[in-house]
Order: structure tokens, then sequence, then C-alpha cells
């Protein structure tokens, strides 16, 4: 039998299908248009530092293939949550975005009040690269040539070790070497990466794990001593620098990456359209030197398998956590 539909609601069904075609067309042409003005990509972390150097060669590249500048935005503190924030309350149209590593991951789980979710208020875009491991550093002035020597060393004198902050990713690596080796080497937080190497230089603490980019010379010139390397193979650009689990085969791995996100609720086209320019600046010569000089992998995953490694990788942070025994404050 066949059911005859009022002519008004025919009507109204045409009309919906209708509007509903021209949101799309809409929302497509957005998408191919954008974008039309400067994007800002918010680091943070200082000038100069890892995820700094990464952040701007993608997005001196991006900025060439599409047209726009993308400027980049320096806004350190309290493990790039800072940046974070602003940009998890910004317009999701694509132009605020965020660059940040992997020191995001812990976030949830030492802060209290943290002022977003990482989940719900921002959509991953693209994986710039993937860092195999960290490097272990002291002053050269130091008695310990190897990870064996500061073990014993430590075991017998106090040892202050400083990061950029309670539960980065930085002071977890130290924080899990104590609970690996039985040591209680006391933390000392500053307020970046490149303050922890000045202490460091200085002599005012006694070993910091970090990634390498920002202390590649240094190691290089002698003015700091490279003990191990945290990675699952050696480091290429310091491939005599010994492996932490050839000492230490409790310690677990521990990396570094680096993800652009969006603000929540930032148009799939968009994301999509991000995501492909971003892995396109990371087949680029010029930039895919700064990203292996930095010790990362460059990556190659659509949003979907970004979201997915992010929700790995906090997870994986939360257990750092608890078994470096941080609690929330």
């Amino acid at each position: 039998m066949t059911i005859h539909r009022p002519l008004g609601a025919r009507l109204a069904r045409c009309a919906f299908v209708a509007i509903a075609a021209c949101l799309a067309l809409a929302t497509s042409a957005r998408a191919q248009t954008y974008p039309d003005r400067p994007v800002h990509i918010l680091v943070g972390f200082a000038a100069g530092s890892g995820p700094d150097v990464l952040a701007r060669a993608v997005a001196a590249q991006l900025g060439a293939d599409l047209g726009q500048n993308f400027i980049v935005e320096n806004r350190p503190g309290a493990n790039g949550t800072i940046a974070a924030g602003v940009v998890t309350q910004a317009a999701p149209d694509g132009y605020t975005l965020l660059y940040t590593s992997d020191s995001i991951a812990p976030t949830p789980f030492i802060y209290k009040s943290l002022p977003y979710d990482v989940f719900k208020d921002l959509s991953p875009i693209a994986t710039v690269g993937v860092l195999d491991g960290l490097l272990m550093l002291v002053n050269p002035s130091s008695p310990a040539h190897n990870v064996k020597e500061f073990i014993d060393y430590a075991k017998k004198n106090p040892v202050f070790y400083g990061s950029p902050g309670i539960g980065n990713g930085l002071h977890l690596a130290a924080a899990l070497f104590n609970k690996a080796t039985g040591l209680h080497m006391e933390h000392v937080p500053f307020k970046g990466a490149s303050e922890v190497s000045a202490a460091l230089l200085a002599g005012d603490i006694n070993v910091m794990f970090v990634t390498p980019p920002s202390v590649l010379g240094l190691v290089k010139s002698g003015q700091l001593r490279a003990l191990a390397f945290t990675g699952s193979k050696p480091f290429s650009e310091l491939p005599d620098v010994p492996l932490m689990k050839d000492t230490v085969p409790d310690y677990p791995p521990v990396k570094g990456w680096g993800i652009f996100f969006a603000p929540a609720k930032t148009r799939t086209a968009l994301v999509d359209k991000l995501n492909a320019a971003i892995r396109h600046a990371l087949t680029v010569p010029a930039v895919v030197n700064v990203v292996q000089k930095s010790g990362y992998v460059p990556d190659d995953r659509s949003p979907a398998q970004v979201a997915e490694f992010f929700r790995v990788q906090v997870d994986e942070a939360q257990k750092a956590v608890q078994a470096a025994g941080i609690e929330p404050n």
C-alpha cells in the first residue's frame, strides 16, 4: 500500500534536505578557502626549546604550502598547561592551534584542578614525530663517568636533579630512575629546561634528564657529559652514549613526542586539511632534517590514529606518575 504524505510535510522535508545540503556545501567551501588569515600556534615552552624548534619548522612549511602566516607564540609554564588552556577557550575555527610535547600527558594526574579535559576539550590533528628516549646528563666535574658509577656515588652522597616542574616528562624520567635504582635523589624544579641546563652547567644540581635537541651542542663540546640514553637503540647524533637499559634493566622506556591540537568541536574538514598539510610538511627535506636532528622520527598518522596514540600515551603517563609516587597538587 502506498502512503501519501501531506504536501506540507513533503515540502518541509525537501526544505530540510536543501538546507542540509547548503550547510554541507558551506562547510566544504570554508575548508577549501581556509586559511584566509594568519593562524596562531601556541607553544607552551620557551623559544629555542625542543617543542619550539619543531613547531617553527612545521609552521614555516605550512605557511609556504597554505599561503598564510602560521605564527608561533610561546606561552611557557606549568608543563604547557597555560598554552593548552588558552587554546581550549579559543574559537574552534582552525585559527588558534596548540603544539605541545609529551609533557601534556601526565597533567591530568599531577594537577587537582586542571581547567580543561585533555580528551574532551582538544581535538588531535597530527603527530610530528616520536623521540625514542631521553639523555641522562651530568656536569663534566662529576666523578661519575657511567650510570653504575653515578648510582654508587648517589648511594653515598646527596644528589639533586632538576626538571622544568613537577610531573613533566623529564621529572618523571628522573623519578622513575629513583624507583628503579632505589636511590633518593632530591628534585629541584625550574621554570624551563634551559634553566635546568644552566644549573647543571653551574654545578648547582648533579643530574638531569632531557630531550636531546637543546643540549646536543653542550654534549658534543664537552660542557655536559651524557651517561645514558633511555631509548631502545643508540641516539643517532650521539651513538657512543650507552643505553640505560644495559645498566638498569628495570628502567621503563621513556619517550618523547609532539602533537598539534585544535580546540574541541573544530570541524572535521579543517582537522583533515591541517592533518594532510602537516603530514606533507613532514616529507619536505628541510623539515625532515630539523625533525631528525632533534632525534625524532617523522610521523604519518591520520587524525583518528593520532587520537588513539594520544589516549595510549596519557594512560602510560598515569602509570608512570603512580609508579613514581607523585601526588597531585
